[in-house]
């Protein structure tokens, strides 16, 4: 599997591919057709397979088909995202393409660690194994491509340094962890805990529903300097680990 992110800014584009061992034909038929995707795809899915037809799914709002090219291109959005399957021939097999673009910057470890799986479980299916847990290890998996898209860095906006960071653990867990080093001083109210930093300056802890099943974390350090918060946040993550 190979992957990177780009973007400008507001929407954000991630790219997978993974060389499959079937052809392109069969390929098509497991990304398009509604018994085969329920062996990997994360939700049903029924489309009207025409350009601007309906594409519905197991939860959120129906999608529409924005391209669609057999047996190359199957494009469609799911909510605020955009999703396009590409199949390329290779060899006696195919590349399969994955461009997911979104707002959320913040989640796309998230997305590519679930798209990593379900493409895993895709190339089981095609091959006629049982399709279930392909072994793979979802928050090793998660925080390798936080490291490998640069998710863990700091922003700095004058005199203030912030970091938003999806996490893999329930906020439950979090709190218990943060409370549990809190220093003096600290104050908490409802979802937002508050406390010096090294240097006099505060830090701001705030936690909120974030994608998959860990918590999103909002970090700020009103003080400018980014060691402080990359500091804090690699301290915090040792501690869920």
């Amino acid at each position: 599997m190979t992957q990177s992110l780009s973007g400008d800014g507001s929407r954000t584009v991630l790219r997978m591919e993974r060389v499959l061992r079937h052809p392109p034909a069969k390929v098509w038929r497991a990304v398009t057709e509604p018994a085969r995707l329920a062996e990997w795809f994360p939700s049903t899915v029924t489309a009207e397979m025409r350009v601007g037809g309906t594409v519905e799914f197991g939860f959120g709002p129906p999608g529409v088909v924005t391209d669609l090219d057999e047996p190359h291109v199957f494009a469609f959005t799911w909510d605020q995202d955009h999703l396009r399957w590409e199949l390329h021939p290779e060899g006696d097999g195919t590349r399969l393409v994955l461009l997911h673009t979104f707002t959320d910057r913040a989640g796309a470890a998230s997305f590519a660690a679930g798209w990593h799986t379900c493409i895993a479980e895709l190339d089981l299916a095609l091959d006629g194994r049982a399709v279930g847990d392909p072994g793979i290890d979802h928050v090793a998996l998660h925080e390798r491509y936080v490291a490998e898209f640069g998710l863990d860095e700091p922003v700095v906006e004058g005199a203030r340094a912030r970091v938003e960071r999806q996490l893999t653990r329930p906020a439950e867990d979090v709190w218990k962890a943060l409370e549990a080093d809190a220093p003096a001083g600290a104050v908490r109210e409802g979802d937002v805990l508050e406390h010096p930093g090294p240097d006099g300056a505060r830090l701001r802890w705030e936690l909120g529903e974030g994608t998959g099943h860990g918590a999103r974390l909002h970090l700020t350090h009103d003080g400018g300097d980014p060691a402080v918060v990359t500091a804090h946040l690699r301290a915090l993550l040792a501690r869920l680990t």
